[in-house]
């Protein structure tokens, strides 16, 4: 999905823009992954990204990744705390120790992984473009002709507009999430969208009446999702790795999955196949 903004943001724009989600212990019914010792771990998002995580009318964070790592806290014993913030000052805040984790949709690649380290992936999906139904868009050679694309600063939709159009062409159009990009396509100041399959498909299926489809385009990438603990913190990255596979191998995470999703996902089963990708 988003990609890595400029290391040199400063950590003064880490302003949190409300906190939700829940804590929870290891649970009495299944020993813990490992020694969480009720450890409590602040994990930063940004919750613009249904339905992955987004924010209530009371500014509750909710979706897929909460859920899971909710879960994750119960089999490993230890607790998180949500918060919501920019994209663009997650990795800082995490870099700064600001926050413990980073929980947001985030791409494995190479390059991140100069900087921080990841958990086993959690989730694949791929670029795709949103377009009204009634341009009969359908290769990448009309996505191309497409007048006017809308993408997310620094997500992985921007890098892969960028393949298409070049880095500097008129014909993209940035926001700052993807809210305000889907509103833009709305309103007919766009053409289209690129944005993660996951996402796209989670808007169309609540917005059927809206009359938009989904283009795939071959030549995207598959990525992979993975959560993000500070360069070095082994403990932590292990403990987490732990309990993902408890959730895994326990049927907690096929359940969290059906929830969120009508189709479940392909197991991300590596990061390599995302590794040139940035969210």
């Amino acid at each position: 999905m988003k990609t890595w903004l400029a290391a040199g943001i400063s950590c003064a724009v880490l302003a949190l823009a409300g906190c939700g989600g829940g804590t929870s212990s290891g649970s009495a019914a299944s020993a813990p992954a490992s020694g969480g010792n009720g450890k409590v771990f602040r994990v930063a998002m940004n919750a613009e990204f249904a339905p992955f995580e987004s924010q209530d009318e009371n500014k509750n964070i909710h979706g897929f990744d909460v859920d899971l790592l909710n879960a994750m806290a119960e089999a490993g014993g230890f607790q998180v705390q949500f918060q919501h913030q920019p994209w663009d000052s997650l990795f800082p805040a995490l870099g700064n120790g600001d926050v413990d984790v980073l929980a947001s949709a985030i791409t494995i690649t190479d390059e991140r992984k100069q900087s921080m380290d990841f958990t086993e992936p959690y989730y694949q999906i791929k670029q795709v473009v949103l377009v009204p139904a009634a341009k009969n868009v359908q290769s990448i050679e009309d996505v191309k002709k497409l007048p006017k694309v809308g993408v997310v600063t620094g997500q992985t939709g921007d890098f892969a507009a960028q393949k298409l159009f070049g880095a500097t062409s008129p014909n993209i159009a940035r926001f700052e999430n993807v809210n305000l990009m889907i509103k833009e396509v709305e309103n007919g100041g766009l053409s289209a969208a690129i944005s993660d399959s996951a996402v796209i498909a989670h808007y169309i299926k609540n917005n059927a009446n809206k009359g938009f489809t989904m283009v795939e385009v071959p030549d995207f990438e598959t990525e992979n999702y993975g959560f993000a603990v500070r360069k070095g913190d082994a403990d932590k990255l292990k403990l987490l790795n732990d309990a993902l596979k408890q959730v895994r191998d326990n049927g907690t995470y096929a359940q969290i999955e059906q929830k969120y999703f009508a189709d479940a996902a392909p197991a991300a089963a590596s990061d390599n196949a995302s590794a040139a990708a940035a969210q």
